[in-house]
């Protein structure tokens, strides 16, 4: 494959059917969590499930990202990206055979079950694609990685776009079932499968010098595999969780999993520190996945239950469709608008708070929509940024602090983001009930198991089925007590979105520091592994 000598362009003659094939993968997997972000409430309906549940199978669409695109990640450059496309390939089929299983009548416990693994091996496959894509593209246009990266992860919000359009048109009381609507995600399955199909690919700059897995992992190192170490810690002693009656055994045994898996990546870089910045970028990033994609999981739901169920698909249409078009701008807002990555992420961070606390506020859908746009722009740029960040800073790495970042992304999307969502959801739902009527609470309250998140108390969720017959009235049909229960639930939703801006705060605050670090050194630019 030869390489090009013009500064802009990419380094094979195949360059742009591999970025689109990229771009309809990660299509098929923006169009499943579309879908599936609109049918939450079918399985609240269907199975009695409380949001904490419903978050925790929402993480299972996440946490199975990370380990697909963390293994993905360290083993593309030996294998082959041709080798995981096809994995990725027969994962995405196969998980809809397994979401498939749950059926109305079962079980609650056999229901979750079978929602859970097939969000898992969905967003496992979701992965192992973003594994070869990223570094793919990073490698493909060296010269303007935020750009093209941007660009690939365009699709994302395009595919939600498509999934909101399909539960807002499809589903509905006379529509599709979530079954028929959520099999449409492998239509765009198949057709990635056969642009992928017969390519050749290139290398990337690490594994054209020749270096080895350690080598690769030296920037990484001690400090950037603790936060990822931290993270497969938290996941493996929530997955344990159940099979033992006491949780000091599957904390021992997250533990040790984390500690040996960090023993590893010390072993492999002898005992590198690894450089603090890449440690940093990983913090960062947990960050952009609890409040971008936690955040999308739940955005629909949360501004449906402050408006209505329709204005709801509606405004996360309006801001997939944002964020999908603003993508193909960031070249224009570095270049024309002089605002390295940096400087993007900072901005993007201040728009991100304040798009929060105005969706929290909103009482109709004019402002929603304008308060949805500030939003939009503030997440649009995070996660396609971060990466072109490594891929710029660190080439050394190869496809690995890549993936790893954005299995940290995704990881803490799922163990943080959605289920934290859902947690105080419930949680400032239930006070806000209890405040206005204690003993309508205690009437109202589920019998199910209490909602849990990290450390905090656990409560009593308001009982979901009863609330989503509550809210399915129109408001002159409730009776005085069902329009208290919807009111303390809006209320909740509101406190919610405001608890959710304290992330991006402490981002902004992040950027802000690393945009001094890069003007006392002369300022921000790709470096090469020369350098």
């Amino acid at each position: 494959m030869s390489q090009t000598t013009t500064a802009d362009a990419p380094i094979a003659p195949n360059a742009q059917r591999l970025l689109w094939a990229g771009f309809v993968a990660i299509l098929a997997a923006g169009v499943g969590f579309g879908v599936r972000g609109g049918i939450f409430a079918n399985w609240a309906a269907d199975f009695g499930f409380s949001a904490a549940q419903l978050g925790a199978i929402g993480g299972a669409g996440f946490t199975g990202f990370c380990f697909g695109i963390m293994v993905g990640g360290v083993v593309v450059d030996k294998i082959g990206y041709g080798k995981l496309v096809v994995g990725a390939f027969l994962f995405h089929v196969v998980s809809a055979f397994i979401t498939f299983g749950a059926t109305p009548g079962q079980e609650a416990a056999t229901a979750y079950q079978f929602l859970w693994w097939g969000m898992f091996t969905f967003a496992l496959a979701n992965g192992i694609l973003e594994a070869v894509s990223n570094p793919l593209v990073a490698t493909l246009f060296p010269s303007n990685r935020t750009h093209y990266l941007n660009i690939l992860h365009a699709s994302w919000p395009l595919g939600m776009v498509i999934g909101g359009v399909i539960g807002w048109t499809l589903g509905g009381e006379n529509g599709w079932g979530w079954k028929g609507q959520l099999a449409l995600y492998l239509v765009p399955t198949l057709i990635y499968g056969i642009m992928f199909l017969g390519q050749k690919f290139p290398k990337s700059e690490a594994s054209e010098k020749g270096l080895k897995l350690g080598e690769m992992l030296k920037d990484v190192g001690i400090l950037g595999g603790a936060v990822a170490c931290f993270f497969i810690y938290l996941f493996f002693k929530g997955f344990l969780a159940p099979f033992f009656e006491s949780p000091t055994v599957p904390t021992a045994i997250a533990a040790l999993i984390g500690l040996g898996l960090l023993g590893g990546i010390a072993a492999m870089t002898k005992f590198s520190m690894g450089h603090w910045l890449i440690a940093v970028l990983f913090v960062t990033h947990a960050l952009v996945g609890a409040v971008e994609l936690g955040t999308d999981g739940w955005i629909q739901n949360i501004t449906g239950a402050i408006l209505s169920p329709e204005q709801g698909k509606i405004l996360f249409v309006f801001t997939s469709l944002m964020m999908f078009l603003l993508r193909f701008c960031a070249h224009f807002i570095e270049t024309k608008l002089g605002l390295k990555p940096i400087g993007l992420l900072f901005v993007c961070s201040l728009f991100a708070v304040a798009g929060l606390n105005f969706v929290a506020a909103v009482t109709s859908f004019g402002p929603a929509l304008g308060a949805l746009l500030i939003y939009a722009f503030g997440k649009t740029f995070f996660w396609p940024t971060m990466l072109a960040v490594v891929g710029d800073r660190f080439p050394r790495t190869g496809a690995i602090a890549m993936s790893l970042m954005g299995g940290i992304g995704m990881m803490s999307a799922g163990l943080i983001g959605s289920p934290g969502l859902g947690y105080f959801k419930d949680r400032y739902a239930a006070e806000e009930l209890k405040q206005a009527d204690s003993a309508l609470y205690e009437e109202w309250q589920s019998t199910g198991d209490a909602s849990s998140f990290l450390a905090f108390e656990k409560v009593q969720a308001i009982d979901p089925k009863r609330l989503e017959e509550a809210k399915g009235k129109a408001p002159e049909e409730r009776s005085a007590a069902e329009t208290t229960v919807v009111e303390a639930d809006i209320r909740g939703n509101r406190s919610t979105l405001k608890t959710d801006s304290l992330i991006p705060a402490a981002m902004a605050v992040i950027f802000l520091l690393l945009m001094f670090y890069f003007k006392a050194i002369g300022g921000y630019k790709p470096v090469k592994i020369e350098d």
